[in-house]
């Protein structure tokens, strides 16, 4: 057990914790959501790339893949092949607007099992598919399983893990979806050499072990303290946070949760009330870093990475590998966030991340113009292949150890709890929306912004990081039941919060930051 921690930010309570292996313990176990994520984000761009499945399934793409007069950028486009990715996104988007309900009455953990059991089926349906239907209707369980899952780990992490280290658990997350994407794309290189179609059908199934691992870990995971008081149970709660927070001196933090809770159980419709003025800051932000995080473009990279590396001229095998490198690479730096994101603040790793991922950009996209031109007609050369690759892994990297686990992160701590559910299904929600359409369009962008489509992404990262140098206040160490009075002294956001809200000024909290 770990020596005792007092957060020190201005302005806000301080709560006497020590890091427990409890602590440590549930949020491993509660991160293991992101794992569907990751393994579909990862799985589905190789089985897309692999020939038996096209011929399978998409024989017309199968065709174009093969012929040697086709444009580059328009090899792989088809609808029907972007709606298989696509479709379980959309699913997901339906899903996590029932699953804040479900989490607000039963619990956190329970939404997270249900994900897991209707992504477990969903993987039965991919992986005895035998038409195009059978695989859409298991994308779209897959899509319910996501949804849930994703609406529900965050807040779970969030409540659960200590205001000083609140960025590091719960990014988490990002680590467990990173994983998942790796693990996926070393599936892919292997199912992929592999006669028939015994190949995609072992990649798609193998969904089923991250599902069994949610369920199983929802099973024996606690419920989160706010959760608790929120349904009733206040004194498994204090519980709960005298084990989490490994001292007997949790008054000061388990009346904060009481008090948060009783203000929200005078919101009797929180999807009425997240519209309020009081509001407008958590909504504003929910909305927004969702739809920023999908038009960074990395999706396009996660979906689509085999085929974009085989549209650049890569081989089937060598476009797989390259894949499975930048997985790496992504994961390895996502560990960047874990270890400096409650030391450096979010701020920070927002801006350089978008910084260097418009400057990777701006140089991908001129490199492909450069050898493919508008016409999608040329080669490329090993070196220059080789560097293609290298900038990719650059543009990752700083995804990896900012928009990525920081999208997940800062709309699940910035909300109280009266309106928790709502605005993190509105951030599940607005996040699949964009994925989705992301997904479903870009191999018709690409076919027809060619090299372009990068540069189209660099805007939104140029714009993104603005809005955060403006928008964002920095979040560190602050109580999740705190965090009005961050929303408070911003020279913006200010002007919406009641003094009732944070129970001291606006000057006074300012006096005190300085």
């Amino acid at each position: 057990m770990a020596g005792g921690f007092v957060s020190q930010t201005p302005g806000v309570r301080n709560y006497n914790y020590k890091l427990t292996p409890k602590v440590f313990i549930t949020c491993f176990i509660g991160a293991f959501g992101g794992l569907i994520f990751g393994y579909d984000l990862g799985i589905s761009g190789g089985v897309t790339s692999m020939e038996p499945f096209l011929e399978e399934f998409f024989p017309h793409v199968y065709k174009k893949m093969k012929s040697a007069h086709e444009n580059e950028y328009c090899r792989f486009d088809s609808e029907l092949l972007t709606l298989f990715t696509s479709s379980l996104y959309l699913a997901a988007l339906v899903s996590s607007l029932f699953a804040s309900t479900i989490t607000r009455i039963f619990g956190r953990k329970w939404s997270m099992f249900l994900g897991g059991f209707t992504f477990f089926v969903g993987s039965a349906f991919n992986g005895f598919a035998q038409n195009i239907a059978m695989l859409l209707i298991g994308r779209i369980l897959l899509g319910f399983g996501v949804g849930f899952a994703n609406q529900s780990v965050p807040v779970y992490l969030s409540e659960m893990a200590p205001p000083n280290l609140r960025g590091a658990f719960n990014n988490g997350f990002q680590v467990a979806i990173i994983f998942g994407i790796v693990v996926a794309t070393i599936i892919n290189y292997f199912t992929a050499q592999m006669k028939g179609n015994i190949g995609w059908r072992i990649s798609l199934g193998l969904a089923c072990v991250p599902a069994m691992m949610i369920m199983i870990g929802a099973l024996i995971l606690p419920d989160t303290p706010n959760s608790l008081i929120e349904r009733g149970f206040a004194e498994e709660a204090k519980e709960m946070l005298r084990s989490l927070r490994g001292t007997d001196e949790v008054e000061e933090e388990f009346q904060d949760l009481i008090d948060a809770s009783e203000e929200s159980k005078q919101v009797k419709h929180p999807w009425k009330n997240i519209l309020l003025p009081r509001y407008r800051p958590q909504l504003i932000m929910t909305c927004s870093i969702p739809f920023f995080q999908q038009l960074t473009g990395i999706n396009v990279i996660t979906f689509y990475a085999p085929v974009l590396f085989q549209t650049l001229g890569f081989g089937s095998k060598a476009s797989l590998l390259s894949a499975m490198v930048t997985g790496i690479i992504e994961l390895l730096c996502t560990f960047v966030a874990v270890f400096t994101v409650d030391r450096f603040g979010r701020r920070v790793l927002f801006l350089q991340g978008g910084i260097q991922m418009l400057i990777s950009q701006i140089a991908i996209g001129a490199m492909i113009g450069v050898k493919f031109g508008t016409v999608g007609t040329g080669n490329i050369g090993k070196t220059d292949a080789n560097v293609i690759v290298a900038l990719i892994c650059i543009y990752v990297a700083g995804f990896a150890w900012s928009w990525g686990p920081l999208g997940w992160l800062v709309p699940s701590e910035i909300s109280p709890l009266e309106i928790r559910s709502a605005a993190q299904a509105i951030n599940v929600a607005v996040n699949m929306f964009f994925t989705f359409l992301v997904a479903q369009l870009f191999l018709t962008m690409l076919c027809h912004m060619k090299f372009g489509l990068f540069f189209f992404f660099a805007v939104f990262v140029l714009i993104m990081t603005i809005f955060i140098y403006l928008m964002l206040p920095e979040t560190k160490n602050v109580p999740i039941e705190e965090m009005n009075r961050v929303w408070k002294a911003h020279w913006f956001w200010g002007r919406f919060i009641p003094d009732e809200a944070v129970g001291v000024s606006a000057a006074e909290l300012q006096q005190k930051a300085v």
